[in-house]
């Protein structure tokens, strides 16, 4: 089975009606492409859904790629794309009776999903994580207009669409996606921390990047900064190789997590975002719990997570050296008003209303 809880699944019964009438909704299936042992933003969140969902009286459980024959995507061999049917998927998700269905990715597994529930008249959610038109142009000569097209296509037979940032969903209204919803993200607040400053051997300042190291993250936006003291970078991917020969002068770690990557946040003294395509950013929040500054460019994710604890501009040197006097308290403080609690509440808030209104169907046609 590719269908995850991290315990054995038990019968369920899918429709349970609560005692006001309404559907009660326990067991949500989330369709997901991304799963570990990738390590990236929609991994974290589903993670920290999971683990949240249960105080709220509801379970999540997982169809991913585990279990089925994959192949590498192309140009991004870390992410393997699951080779199956949509008849597999839509048995698949027969045995494990959810009350509801979300579609996390538009990879083959969400397709398939989709196609299932669209083929059953049944309702469904879908979140966009990515900006997966402006991703696949940076690779492929592939107009945004078309990709775009089609992301609309799909995600339009939602019942609702869960977006990370208001200027995201702006963003998303404006090209003519409907049924837009805010869906927040949250930050372990006590892991990431200022106790954890120290000193990390380099020469002052240390400007810090962590995510995926590939052309989509616009690292040599930040890599190429004529900036005084050190620059590092966390994580791995694609791009390695290339940024490594690049820029000799940056530090390259490597993947950290847990106590050692809260280490180097709270132990930097500016994290600098340079991407241009993320919706969120986690590794914002990340850092600002750290009680580290943050310069980024004024485009979504940055835009609605930074507030006054960073600086944003089209000079991105300029953002980063301006970030040195941001005071690290300020940082701090804005990622406090962030939690994964919240971050369930709000998704298990928007699946209830699919359900609280007139039912809502659909048809393999749209």
């Amino acid at each position: 089975m590719a269908i995850d809880n991290g315990q054995a699944l038990a019968p369920a019964s899918s429709g349970r009606t609560a005692l006001n009438g309404e559907r009660e909704i326990k067991r949500i299936l989330l369709v997901t492409d991304a799963w570990k042992p990738q390590v990236n933003g929609v991994v974290r969140t589903l993670e920290r859904l999971a683990e949240n969902l249960p105080a709220l009286g509801a379970e999540a459980v997982f169809l991913t790629p585990a279990g089925f024959s994959t192949v590498p995507l192309p140009t991004y061999p870390d992410i393997r794309l699951a080779l199956t049917t949509p008849w597999e998927i839509r048995s698949r998700m027969t045995e494990v009776a959810a009350d509801h269905v979300h579609i996390v990715t538009e990879g083959p597994l969400g397709l398939f999903g989709r196609w299932a529930r669209m083929r059953q008249g049944l309702p469904f959610t879908t979140s966009y994580h990515t900006r997966f038109p402006e991703y696949l142009r940076a690779r492929l000569p592939v107009p945004e207009a078309i990709t775009y097209a089609w992301m609309r296509r799909f995600h339009n037979a939602a019942a609702a669409t869960m977006v990370a940032t208001p200027s995201s969903a702006k963003e998303l209204s404006a090209r003519g996606f409907t049924r837009v919803r805010p869906w927040t993200r949250g930050v372990d607040t006590e892991l990431f921390h200022p106790r954890h400053r120290g000193d990390l051997g380099l020469p002052r300042p240390v400007f810090l990047y962590v995510g995926r190291v590939a052309v989509e993250k616009n690292l040599d936006a930040f890599l190429s900064l004529d900036l005084p003291g050190s620059k590092i970078v966390v994580g791995d991917g694609p791009a390695m190789a290339q940024l490594k020969a690049r820029h000799p002068l940056a530090h390259f770690l490597g993947e950290h997590i847990g106590l050692e990557l809260a280490r180097i946040y709270a132990s930097a003294d500016v994290f600098v975002f340079p991407s241009r395509t993320d919706t969120f950013g986690i590794v914002l929040l990340e850092a600002l719990a750290s009680g580290l500054p943050v310069a980024a460019y004024p485009v979504t994710g940055p835009l609605d997570v930074v507030g006054e604890a960073g600086v944003l501009s089209e000079d991105l040197g300029e953002a980063a050296r301006a970030a040195l006097s941001v005071s690290r308290d300020d940082a701090r403080q804005r990622a406090l008003g962030y939690s994964w609690r919240a971050c369930a509440e709000m998704f298990l808030g928007h699946v209830r209303d699919v359900y609280g209104n007139q039912p809502y169907r659909t048809t393999i046609s749209r």
